[in-house]
């Protein structure tokens, strides 16, 4: 034992007294409340060295291409002293960037089931409330046992992942399809889905067992889920995760709405986008719709161009608001979704009936494996922007923490009324930019969250985003995610063997994208009476038919299987590799550039 904490024979007895025990806590209780004072009542304690002039000066447009300012800010640790007001701004900062993201997925959910304004409102609302609460549990970091955590003890925030919206899209047709969920079928053919609250709640209900996967993977040395799940498996995820989305949600969204409406259908209740009731509907793809989501879309490149990097940061923010400015003046918002909204809401004001969907049992097993190789990637991002080591016994109880954080964060958000709640790597361009890695930012970003969630009329304004100004945002904002995919294989070397395995999973993957409904009939034929074997039929459709699930799985089976080269022909392979690029370099001979995660 230490000298610092040991008591020896010669101390007097009084030190060890009980009377006395309480007296270092009570000295350091009023050390810590000494010191809040002081920051709250010191000019130092709100502003600190921090270069806010900087934070929020724009790019001159005679200053695009020219030489990066030099005065920069200070960089700021995880647990080193924050400014008060640089806690508030970044905490800020971190809540707009993701905000898009957050509210993207209750928003197509709500839209896929034909679900209620008031309904639609509250699940935004639960998201954000739910993902501020999961957030601090990740950035929390707490001992549980020997070397086991939970939490990464980074910033890490949590969000509804992309990869469980483009599975439970998968799932909900299944649903309609057979009958689970009611649908009328028009005279001229134009099939309407009717409200299916239920449906999402088979979804959570499914996602509450299944959330188990994923938290024993957290007790599986990181280095096994590394080899299982190399960057050739979780780079062909990440990249059909965001390509799908860009064409079932982004893209038809743009042009006018991604429901029945986008068959442009002669009659009927969708024979113009979103549908007849709108404010000012028109046909799907439509010149005005198509207008709105660019002017959306060319927002956030003048963002980046011209922007303060507080901007740049909330660019995606941006694009919404220019949007739905020039939306509201043509008149193309309908603001009853602001109006029916509560003042104030929590969590558990609409409940869902939560039970299990058996088809959608195998699929969500492979989001959560999905989810868990997203954080991995993720986390290790987070270190390497928050300075941390990215190696050794520390780096993997983070992995292990946030990978246990996220399994655990499945199963409460279940209980949230929130589909599964994970990593999200959005926030890390946010650090890197603003060089403040502090967790006390972190911790007001999830203030910003639960505080955007209870006000219930935000929630109603997100809902009330004219469908062309959301796609024109969730396009650039899916494709982003597909280009992390790309970067995330840029680390796999590409022998023959890698190039193999990625062509034999793409094979799958985009075919699934491009002719949706190859794997739709497969099991038409075959109608088994047991309930049990037909859900498992149904699951292996859903699966095949979500382009994401099966070139992982595909990635990840070959990538077992399949022998690794020999290292004199691997060599071989990358010399002539090296060959060919020193070439390319000769003729342009760019500067070498650093790259930040």
């Amino acid at each position: 034992m230490s000298d610092e904490h040991s008591i020896t024979k010669d101390q007097p007895a009084a030190v060890a007294s009980p009377s006395l025990r309480g007296a270092p806590h009570t000295s350091g209780a009023r050390a810590r409340l000494g010191r809040l004072a002081e920051k709250v009542t010191t000019r130092e304690g709100w502003f600190g060295d921090y270069n806010y002039a900087w934070l929020c000066t724009p790019t001159l447009p005679f200053a695009v291409g020219g030489r990066k300012r030099k005065t920069m800010p200070p960089f700021y640790a995880l647990d080193s002293d924050l400014p008060l007001l640089l806690a508030l701004a970044c905490g800020l900062q971190h809540a707009l960037a993701m905000l898009a993201g957050l509210i993207t997925p209750p928003i197509i959910f709500a839209s896929a089931l034909s679900l209620d304004a008031e309904t639609s409102s509250y699940m935004i609302s639960a998201s954000l409330i739910g993902c501020g609460i999961l957030s601090l549990v990740q950035m929390s970091r707490l001992h549980l046992f020997r070397n086991y955590y939970l939490g990464t003890g980074l910033i890490s925030v949590v969000g509804t992942s992309f990869a469980t919206l483009s599975t439970a899209n998968a799932i909900f047709d299944a649903m309609y399809a057979d009958g689970t969920c009611a649908s009328t079928t028009a005279a001229d053919g134009t099939v309407t889905r009717l409200p299916c609250p239920d449906a999402y709640g088979m979804v959570l209900g499914t996602s509450i067992i299944c959330s188990f996967l994923e938290i024993f993977m957290s007790f599986v040395p990181p280095r096994i889920l590394q080899k299982i799940f190399p960057p050739m498996v979780t780079g062909t995820v990440i990249l059909m995760i965001g390509a799908s989305l860009v064409g079932s949600s982004g893209i038809p969204d743009w042009g006018g709405g991604s429901n029945s409406c986008m068959s442009r259908p002669a009659s009927g209740f969708f024979a113009l986008c979103p549908d007849v009731s709108a404010p000012r509907p028109l046909p799907w793809g439509s010149p005005e719709f198509i207008g709105l989501g660019f002017l959306s879309f060319v927002s956030i490149i003048f963002t980046e161009l011209f922007g303060s990097p507080f901007l740049k940061n909330i660019s995606i923010i941006v694009g919404l608001a220019v949007g739905c400015i020039v939306a509201g003046a043509a008149g193309y918002i309908d603001g009853s979704s602001i109006s029916s909204a509560p003042a104030i809401t929590f969590l558990w004001v609409h409940r869902f009936k939560l039970r299990v969907y058996a088809p959608a049992i195998l699929p969500m097993f492979a989001v959560y494996v999905s989810l868990a190789m997203e954080a991995i990637g993720d986390i290790t991002a987070s270190a390497e922007v928050s300075r941390v080591p990215v190696d050794g016994e520390q780096f993997d109880t983070r992995i292990q923490g946030g990978v246990l954080s996220d399994g655990i964060g499945g199963f409460l958000s279940a209980l949230f009324t929130v589909t599964p709640l994970s990593i999200f790597a959005q926030n890390n361009g946010v650090i890197a930019i603003t060089r403040c890695a502090n967790r006390t930012a972190g911790r007001f970003c999830c203030m910003f969250l639960i505080l955007f969630g209870v006000l219930g009329k935000i929630s109603g304004v997100f809902l009330a985003i004219p469908n062309p100004v959301l796609g024109g945002v969730t396009t650039f904002l899916f494709a982003s995610v597909a280009v992390s995919g790309i970067r995330v294989l840029s680390y796999c070397r590409f022998t023959r063997r890698d190039r193999f395995v990625l062509a034999a999973a793409l094979s799958f993957g985009i075919g699934d994208l491009l002719v949706p409904t190859i794997f739709t009939h497969l099991f038409d034929g075959v109608k088994h009476p047991n309930k049990g074997l037909q859900g498992f039929f149904d699951s292996i459709t859903i699966v095949l038919s979500t382009p994401f699930l099966v070139a992982g799985i595909v990635a990840a089976v070959l990538n077992q299987i399949l022998p690794q080269e020999d290292k004199e022909e691997e060599e071989e392979e990358l010399d002539t590799g090296i060959e060919v690029i020193d070439v390319e370099a000769h003729h342009t001979q760019p500067e070498k550039e650093k790259h930040v995660i």
